[in-house]
């Protein structure tokens, strides 16, 4: 039998540079990536321009004007002796459900509270095709908007060797691909006024992490500024009934400037019941605090529609009254046939014993004659 295979993108991102209000930072330099080019085939050198707001940081932190375009430099050099492609990737930042914010490529969409799209500042070519031993130069373009801008534009330099799936392994029957790239934090700022981050509750809704039932709350950092060392507490119960079904606490989270979040709860693997809902939602970041209680409603679509999807719950099915006489049935006929053969040999038995009876009379019949004879005689 041929066996299935799926395959697993595990996107290993090497983080060379960190960003603002991080616990720590990485300078980066050529040497400092040296051990890590036999992974990604290629390193890599930042050129700070005069505007750089911060020193030794590891990656760019600009002050713009509006209307302003500038050039960045990054040199890339090939010390393989093999051809390498570099893809570039222009990425706005974003926060991931775990509370942490992604730089690289990710599915996750833009908060409508973004004026201002990263993607849309910043342009490059999507590749750069090294020689054996050379060196090259990429060039990305700013164009700040017309408009002055506040607070904080975030955004990541993806920089990832072409054509990774080399890197493959078989485990358990499934194809695991090692992806590698490197990742540079980019910001701009017009004025080092920082913002105070301010939260926004959108929604909470049943849905599914990882084909399991789930509970989201949905909110969003509105304002251009990192939301640093934030504390997330969640508490569901039916709505007109005090006791917690669910709840979850994490801590030490973080949020990008205009970035929305969906924060999951688990339902510990109970299945999911329709019906009304009442989530108390705590957020705290240092002296801030944010809190919501929210209605929201889980109907028999949904809930018929999760539970059949959630790979760790046992799916109970209705009884099969056709599969159950079907069974009967054979039961019955078995039983029958068991007491027909019982009944046969008993029959048989009967009848041997009977014949065998019948002979010992008729041979005791012939030798109580024949032993009258003699005397008869």
């Amino acid at each position: 039998m041929k066996k299935r295979i799926n395959v697993i993108g595990i996107i290993s991102l090497i983080v060379l540079i960190l960003l603002p209000s991080i616990l720590f930072t990485i300078p980066v330099h050529a040497d400092d990536n040296d051990e890590l080019s036999v992974a990604t085939g290629f390193t890599y050198r930042l050129h700070f321009p005069s505007n750089q707001m911060e020193d030794n940081i590891g990656y760019y932190k600009l002050k713009m004007s509006k209307g302003q375009e500038q050039t960045l430099r990054i040199t890339l050099s090939n010390p393989s002796v093999e051809k390498v492609t570099v893809n570039v990737g222009l990425n706005g930042a974003v926060t991931n459900q775990n509370g942490v914010i992604e730089y690289g490529d990710s599915d996750i969409e833009n908060d409508e509270s973004l004026k201002f799209d990263f993607e849309d500042i910043v342009s490059g070519p999507e590749s750069i095709d090294l020689k054996a031993g050379e060196t090259k130069t990429l060039e990305l373009k700013i164009k700040m908007p017309e408009t002055s801008i506040e607070g904080v534009i975030a955004g990541g330099i993806q920089l990832m060797k072409a054509d990774q799936d080399d890197n493959a392994s078989v485990e358990g029957g499934s194809r695991i691909i090692n992806q590698y790239a490197y990742v540079i934090g980019l910001l701009f700022q017009e004025s080092e006024q920082e913002l105070v981050p301010d939260l926004n509750l959108n929604k909470v809704f049943a849905g599914q992490n990882n084909y399991r039932n789930t509970i989201f709350v949905d909110f969003s950092n509105i304002i251009p500024a990192f939301l640093n060392d934030m504390t997330v507490e969640t508490q569901i119960n039916a709505k007109g009934n005090d006791s917690v079904l669910y709840e979850r606490k994490q801590t030490a989270m973080r949020m990008a400037p205009n970035s929305f979040i969906q924060f999951p709860i688990s339902m510990n693997g109970e299945r999911m019941v329709s019906g009304t809902y009442v989530a108390n939602i705590l957020v705290t970041s240092g002296d801030q605090r944010w809190a919501w209680t929210e209605e929201f409603e889980i109907t028999q679509d949904d809930a018929d529609k999760f539970n059949e999807r959630d790979v760790g719950l046992v799916q109970e099915k209705g009884l099969d009254w056709q599969l159950i006489a079907l069974i009967v049935g054979a039961v019955l006929l078995l039983i029958g046939i068991i007491f027909g053969i019982i009944t046969y040999l008993r029959k048989k038995k009967q009848k041997k014993e009977l014949e065998a009876k019948k002979a010992r009379k008729k041979k005791e019949s012939q030798e109580k004659q024949r032993g009258k004879r003699p005397q008869d005689e």
